[in-house]
């Protein structure tokens, strides 16, 4: 696969943006890269670590925003040294995270202020498919920047939707994530009532991640939470408790702001939420059922 000829910034080395980083430097791409701890920057081919999301801007024609919370968003953009102090003519920025409508049309009204492009491309995966260019990408923003931004997109991702204009693809990502973060709750559920009758937690999820109602990601996050069950082990983590409460949350926002049904997610959000206060803010959000089931022994 070709360089296709332009620098690329990236801006957050966290969970998701270093391997993004990782892929990109081993298909050939020139990059620039910004992260607040800069030690979780090195060791990239082909990259130079810059000082601030400025200096990224400034040296790449596409930057790369891939941050956990709008709290960073804002600290990346509007911060001392942000993308927004840029230069940004002739620059487009495309915004990886998870977030809402309203975020991301703000900072394309920001970002279009300071003479740049701007694209929203939430993407949906894990490491391992960022890190070998599998992601799900769901972009919107104006036509001409999903145009100039697609070569570099087509690399990261093994599907890539143009939604429409900016908003639709945070709403889409939201869309995305509620029946995973759902499933999560409810596989704690529906485990209780076969573990109540002394059945071996093996094999209740054994057969609950075969049957009918599984997802796809179901089977790989078994052995974690078996082992978080047995030795209270919460092991590695994808999508952390406390990032599963934030993109709950603004499912709830959005329906609120739409006038959909938010029921089933405001359910999960009370159960995401009652693992994180329970000290388990930093744990893959996929064992909140491990939680309930916790919170009924006691």
């Amino acid at each position: 696969m070709e360089n296709f000829g332009m620098t690329v910034g990236i801006v957050g080395l966290g969970n998701m943006g270093r391997p993004i980083a990782e892929h990109l430097s081993e298909v050939g791409e020139t990059l620039v890269l910004w992260n607040r701890t800069s030690s979780k920057a090195e060791g990239i081919p082909n990259s130079t670590i810059m000082k601030s999301p400025c200096a990224v801007a400034e040296s790449a024609d596409l930057v790369l925003s891939i941050l956990a919370d709008d709290r960073a968003l804002q600290a990346a953009y509007d911060g001392r040294g942000g993308i927004l102090e840029a230069n940004l003519t002739g620059k487009t920025v495309i915004e990886l995270c998870t977030t809402s409508p309203e975020t991301v049309i703000a900072l394309e009204q920001a970002v279009e202020a300071r003479g740049g492009l701007f694209l929203e491309c939430p993407v949906s995966g894990n490491v391992v498919p960022a890190r070998s260019g599998q992601l799900m990408g769901l972009a919107a923003g104006k036509q001409s920047a999903f145009d100039i931004a697609r070569p570099l997109l087509d690399k990261m991702t093994r599907r890539l939707e143009y939604l429409g204009p900016t908003g639709a693809g945070a709403a889409m990502k939201l869309a995305v994530n509620l029946p995973l973060m759902v499933y999560w709750s409810a596989l704690g559920e529906a485990a209780s009532l076969a573990l109540s009758k002394g059945i071996n937690p093996a094999l209740v999820f054994d057969i609950l991640t075969d049957s009918s109602g599984a997802i796809v990601p179901a089977q790989k996050r078994v052995p974690p939470i078996l082992k978080m069950m047995t030795e209270g082990d919460p092991g590695a983590v994808g999508l952390s408790m406390t990032n599963g409460v934030k993109d709950l949350k603004l499912m709830c926002d959005l329906a609120e702001k739409t006038g959909g049904p938010s029921g089933v997610v405001s359910a999960a959000l009370a159960m995401a939420q009652a693992a994180a206060d329970d000290g388990w803010a930093d744990y893959d959000c996929s064992l909140v059922g491990v939680h309930a089931q916790k919170g009924k022994k006691t």
